[in-house]
């Protein structure tokens, strides 16, 4: 089973498919790598960074969908309240917009570098918008 390698700012991680809980989402995002985009500090979901994506259609729906991702749990939000996002929480998240709670297909989960997802989050506060690279590995 291959795991995807993520660059954000100056950190890596490691993460593992979530094929059994969003097979859709991973196929999908699967066939964008290396995929390469900004991430920055959330506005209402707590302790989380997020790259927004405006109307973007990844063409999958709803798998899974939760609101409180642990740290580490990477989310995609195929829109419709809010607009398309991944959501990358370091600490406690509750995933919402100015709409109110939102819910994501859990489709990435960090399994190497999880110490560093609350500095990445720290410099995404701090310093604003970061390069994301996911490829294959």
């Amino acid at each position: 089973m291959s795991a995807v390698k993520i660059t954000a700012g100056t950190f890596e991680f490691m993460a593992r498919w979530e094929r059994e809980k969003s097979p859709k989402t991973c196929e999908a995002f699967e066939r964008l790598l290396p995929y390469r985009q900004k991430i920055i500090h959330v506005r209402w979901s707590e302790e989380s960074c997020w790259i927004p994506l405006a109307d973007y259609d990844l063409g999958v729906g709803f798998e899974d969908a939760t609101s409180v991702p642990a740290p580490g749990e990477i989310l995609f939000y195929p829109g419709g309240y809010s607009e398309t996002e991944i959501l990358f929480p370091y600490a406690g998240t509750i995933f919402a917009s100015k709409l109110g709670q939102l819910a994501g297909n859990h489709f990435l989960t960090i399994t190497e570098g999880k110490e560093n997802l609350r500095p990445l989050g720290e410099l995404c506060l701090w310093e604003g918008a970061q390069d994301i690279v996911f490829e294959r590995t």
